[in-house]
């Protein structure tokens, strides 16, 4: 059979499937989209879907009615093979998959009219939790903070209430505060103080990661969850704010109540905590129902808490969302200065002497500052630096440990600092791409706003990453000595004003320490 007449045989079943009672054609639509003719012949239909899901979802609830349009239109029974063929077309991910099966996309979600689908398919839902019933009374956290660091213990769960507990570890009392983020954490505290304030709802706090996001929100959980224990205090993180969303919206059950569970799950919360948002950035379907919920719960005086890499204009969503995210208050972290790192430092010393009921335990003022001076922004970081000492004393019954000693057992383990072999030329590569201009125009003679500012930022970062005398960074941008000092004054005069700036920096800053 011809290409043009398998492809309108292939819509002939299409269309007889369309009219059977019970079955929604925006379904058929949205599925039958994704499978391909590739043969025909009397008794046989082979088809290729773009992916696992889409042939098992066919195969479970579509492959009968396949088979009855085939009889009803050729008088024949017909064998229908479903082979995978990614080529066919580009694959959806698991977000693209729930949402074409989503009410609002007329699928088969938990609101549609469509072909009942009652057990969970594997191929989506691979990394969801139950959904526990709602309690007035609870405090509930759905799971572990996705980036808890791993000393932090696991969320226990009582085996006669089924309460699910926060994390015991992370609260404001062990969060170390210093100039880069003293203004997060007192907001922090005064919504777990007073949540619901229409000048704090929402709470955004913006920083890159490992800098202490998770830890307040975690922290305002457990503050609320031991001061007002009536309240629901529901802390998710949006890669799990995904799953769920994909389970309810597959997995419906035959009350299509799942979809209905999942939603009642965060709309009955009084105090909502979502970490990471900027993993819904793409996710439209996802960002609608996290918009739906967020205006729900605000719109009745209950408390939203949301945390992000990045500030929300910076966010690849919709206007809107930026607009309603950004309507509270907006509070950054930087990344912490040597002073705040080396009181981290000093903080998990303590808490691993307590833990472990060592109370002689230390490590010498001179490893604990090495520590802090050369670790990156990240506190992961710092900290898995900081276990690795302390493992290398215990294990070898060390009481004392060497700086010389620290240093080789830390040489491959920071990302940044001045122990990274940087060159002028790694830092101009990466200024270039993030700025999208190239390396002559950079070094060149033109006088192109973004190409200055470009440079700049360059010689900014050559100066503060690698510690070189302004006249030998003049040298690689075809610059004088007194334009190089000019332009890091100029750079340095403007980040005191603004915090985008900062943030902008930080970011290229890891990129660099990262490639």
């Amino acid at each position: 059979m011809d290409a043009e007449k398998l492809n309108s045989s292939w819509k002939d079943i299409c269309n007889h499937i369309k009219s059977y009672n019970h079955i929604d054609s925006t379904q058929i639509n949205a599925f039958f989209s994704r499978l391909h003719p590739q043969a025909m012949s009397d008794g046989f239909l082979m088809l290729t879907a773009d992916n696992d899901f889409i042939k098992t979802w066919i195969e479970r609830h579509y492959i009968e009615f396949i088979k009855q349009a085939l009889l009803d239109l050729y008088q024949t029974p017909y064998t229908v093979s479903i082979e995978v063929d990614a080529a066919a077309a580009p694959a959806l991910t698991g977000e693209e998959e729930a949402e074409s099966l989503s009410p609002s996309n007329g699928g088969s979600g938990p609101e549609g009219t469509g072909t009942e689908a009652q057990t969970n398919t594997a191929a989506v839902a691979t990394a969801g939790t139950e959904n526990p019933p709602s309690h007035p009374t609870r405090s509930m956290s759905p799971n572990t903070p996705r980036n808890a660091p791993d000393t932090i213990g696991d969320m226990s769960r009582s085996a006669s209430s089924d309460i699910l507990h926060p994390t015991p570890s992370l609260t404001f009392e062990n969060f170390v505060i210093g100039e880069s983020n003293r203004m997060a954490y007192s907001m922090a505290v005064a919504v777990a103080e007073t949540p619901g304030k229409s000048h704090l709802n929402p709470l955004f706090i913006h920083g890159k990661s490992g800098l202490g996001k998770t830890h307040l929100l975690c922290a305002i959980q457990n503050y609320l969850h031991e001061t007002l224990p009536e309240l629901v205090t529901v802390y998710i993180d949006s890669a799990e704010f995904l799953s769920d969303y994909m389970e309810a919206t597959v997995a419906h059950d035959k009350e299509k109540s799942s979809y209905k569970r999942f939603k009642n799950r965060y709309e009955e919360a009084d105090v909502l905590l979502i970490d990471d948002v900027q993993y819904l950035q793409g996710k439209k379907q996802t960002l609608e129902i996290v918009f739906q919920i967020f205006n729900k719960l605000t719109r009745l005086g209950k408390q939203v808490v949301l945390s992000a890499d990045r500030a929300p204009k910076n966010i690849d969503m919709d206007q809107r969302y930026t607009t309603r995210f950004n309507s509270g208050s907006t509070f950054d972290i930087q990344p912490p200065e040597i002073e705040t790192k080396l009181g981290i430092v000093k903080n998990f010393i303590e808490e691993y002497k307590e833990s472990e009921q060592k109370p002689y335990f230390n490590i010498s003022e001179d490893v604990q500052i090495y520590i802090a001076e050369n670790s990156s922004s990240n506190i992961r970081e710092l900290k898995s630096a900081v276990t690795k000492v302390i493992y290398q004393m215990t294990f070898s019954d060390q009481q004392k440990i060497s700086l010389d000693d620290v240093r080789r057992l830390l040489e491959n383990h920071f990302s940044g600092g001045p122990s990274k072999k940087l060159t002028v030329e790694d830092i101009q590569k990466e200024v270039e791409g993030y700025y999208k201009v190239s390396h002559a125009d950079l070094v060149g003679k033109k006088r192109v706003r973004n190409i200055i500012y470009a440079r700049q930022i360059g010689i900014y970062l050559c100066r503060h990453m690698l510690d070189i005398p302004f006249n030998d960074i003049g040298k690689k941008f075809n610059r004088d000595h007194s334009t190089v000092m000019y332009s890091v004054a100029n750079v340095e005069e403007k980040l005191k004003e603004s915090r985008e700036l900062r943030e902008e920096i930080e970011n290229l800053r890891q990129i660099i320490r990262d490639s």
